[in-house]
């Protein structure tokens, strides 16, 4: 079984950063795809990163290209979401996801096999 807990979320005035982390715990970590998740307040889920376990491709939303970077540690089992450049925007709780052997294609639709319980990053004006 696949546990996942994220932490590094808080408070940031715009324009500052954060860095996201998710420990994992179970499966064979480096054949899980791994990435973020972010529900901003009376909004749907949206895909935020992904990384892949297989080609290390790392797909991002649109909306965090050139600002967010995604990244693995697989000695330590977590993986990472630095966040620059902080919009008001960005407010919203991130979670961690994990699919086993899935390409990171379907992550980027939606679909994960496992969540963390999400961190709140709020991002002040």
């Amino acid at each position: 079984q696949v546990q996942l807990v994220e932490s590094g979320g808080g408070l940031v005035q715009a324009g500052g950063s954060l860095r996201l982390s998710c420990a994992v715990s179970g499966g064979t970590f480096s054949n899980l795809g791994m990435g973020w998740f972010r529900q901003a307040p009376g909004k749907e889920r949206e895909f935020v990163a992904g990384i892949s376990w297989s080609d290390g491709n790392t797909p991002y939303a649109d909306s965090v290209k050139g600002r967010f970077t995604i990244s693995r540690d697989n000695a330590k089992n977590t993986v990472y979401l630095q966040m620059n450049s902080l919009k008001p925007e960005d407010t919203a709780v991130y979670y961690c996801a994990a699919a086993a052997g899935l390409p990171i294609v379907f992550m980027t639709r939606g679909r994960s096999d496992y969540w963390g319980q999400g961190t709140q990053v709020t991002v002040s004006s």
